[in-house]
């Protein structure tokens, strides 16, 4: 339960933060543009708390935090006196409108590079992507790749830390060629490594690409202790506690975490007898693994996670950038960020990787939570990542949303009048249609991985 509610402030916070950024770049960008602002609201409802300025605005604190608006003078929407009019958004050149509409995404944008600015300019810290044991059968071990190499670069693409490798990867979901590996050994000796893909993961609901080519970290040695335990589940039930080490199942010695998370997901189902290590006593618990499918394969888990381990210094890296210079490589995140993003909504759309990848709050909830508990650098990270998506989102030519009502004022400025009336209202409706449709989707994925 306490997860919950912090997962649910995690959402909170984060959405709060994007939608105060968004709907202030069009407020902002309204007010410089001389048109009365009647409200500005966080959140949707009736204002639960609200109070007024000097210049008229209304500025509100509503029930339901899951957007917020401005709200501007417009003869659509009511009575504008005459000595008003020209303060009103409707009576406003269509340039006007379209910055006043992009200001939103672009606030977004803008949010994303300054958290960006931030993580460069204290520095990022990854775990270097160096090689652990591959299995020679597995596509990596096939391309010739081994134990102790570096991955240095993914289609051309340099790659510092073992993150840059896996969303260099995930960005070639779907697709069909070839992915292009570039290994460095520890003497300096690079080789690039050729692997085949057709339609790659396409189908997978949660996909794992680094997993599905067979590379694997070279972590330092993990014992097998236990850090935490889910309830309810398996581990909780067979009576395994936080500070457990496993030194055997069923008789064979267990080298570390990686040997009895192995031993438990081939074993769906089967009890197994393990030797617990606990307050320097040897005891026996038997655990039955639960099932769960897990890219196509039935696997078993028992709902426990390994105690944290710290990274040795050696295998962490950290990339800093001076503060005055930090901008050009939070400006170019920004931008792949964007693109990937762009890319990833193409795929969906003609179907070449999962709609099942679509997330909804309840994920969103979860990952909020997770990296509010990682730290400040990774909810920093966590915030841009989102700010970006909703950006693109919000550009995409649907209407109501603001790349919807963009279309209708471009539309406009090329012809030279208005989208007519019946038109937009059509506009709407099916505007409104494709959004919740969306949104059920994600919430049903939600669902379907709870």
């Amino acid at each position: 339960m306490l997860d919950l509610i912090w997962s649910i402030a995690g959402f909170i916070v984060a959405l709060s933060i994007l939608v105060c950024f968004h709907e202030f770049g069009h407020y902002w960008v309204a007010r410089k543009l001389g048109i009365k602002v009647l409200r500005f609201s966080l959140g949707w409802g009736k204002p639960w708390k609200s109070f007024r300025t000097r210049d008229g605005v209304e500025w509100a604190l509503a029930p339901y935090p899951i957007g917020g608006y401005v709200k501007m003078l417009d003869e659509r929407e009511g009575y504008v006196p005459d000595d008003h009019r020209h303060l009103a958004f409707n009576n406003k050149p269509v340039l006007q409108r379209i910055a006043i509409a992009a200001a939103g995404p672009a606030a977004n944008f803008l949010l994303a590079i300054v958290a960006y600015w931030f993580l460069f300019s204290v520095g990022v810290t990854g775990i270097v992507p160096k090689l652990g044991d591959i299995d020679p059968a597995s596509k990596a071990g096939d391309a010739g790749l081994v134990a102790g190499q570096e991955i240095v670069a993914v289609d051309g693409t340099p790659t510092e830390t073992w993150a840059d490798v896996n969303m260099a990867l995930f960005d070639r979901l779907g697709d069909t060629g070839e992915l292009r590996l570039t290994a460095m050994t520890e003497g300096g000796v690079r080789s690039v490594h050729v692997i085949p893909v057709s339609r790659w993961m396409s189908d997978n609901d949660e996909p794992n690409p680094a997993a599905d080519l067979g590379l694997a970290l070279a972590y330092p040695h993990i014992p097998a202790v236990i850090g935490n335990v889910l309830e309810g589940e398996a581990a909780e039930a067979a009576g395994l506690q936080p500070g457990d080490e496993i030194t055997a199942v069923d008789g064979r010695a267990v080298d570390d975490w990686g040997h009895l998370v192995t031993i438990i997901q081939d074993s769906p189902g089967q009890t197994l007898s393990l030797s617990v290590l606990r307050d320097n006593m040897v005891m026996s618990i038997a655990v039955t693994p639960g099932t769960t499918e897990r890219d196509g394969k039935t696997v078993g888990y028992v709902g426990a996670g390994r105690q944290p381990v710290e990274m040795p210094v050696e295998m962490q890296r950290t990339t800093r950038h001076p503060i005055y210079s930090a901008w050009l490589p939070a400006l170019e995140r920004t931008w792949s960020m964007t693109v990937f993003t762009l890319e990833s909504i193409k795929k969906m759309i003609v179907g070449a990787i999962s709609h099942k990848n679509l997330s909804g709050p309840i994920t969103i909830a979860q990952v909020a939570n997770a990296t509010a508990e990682s730290g400040l650098e990774s909810f920093i990270g966590f915030i841009a990542l989102l700010s970006i998506s909703l950006g693109v989102l919000n550009l995409l030519p649907i209407p109501v949303l603001d790349g919807g009502h963009l279309l209708y004022y471009f539309i406009e400025l090329l012809t030279g009048k208005p989208v007519p009336e019946r038109v937009q209202i059509w506009g709407l409706q099916m505007g409104v249609f494709v959004i919740v449709s969306i949104m059920l989707l994600a919430f049903y994925n939600d669902l379907t991985r709870l």
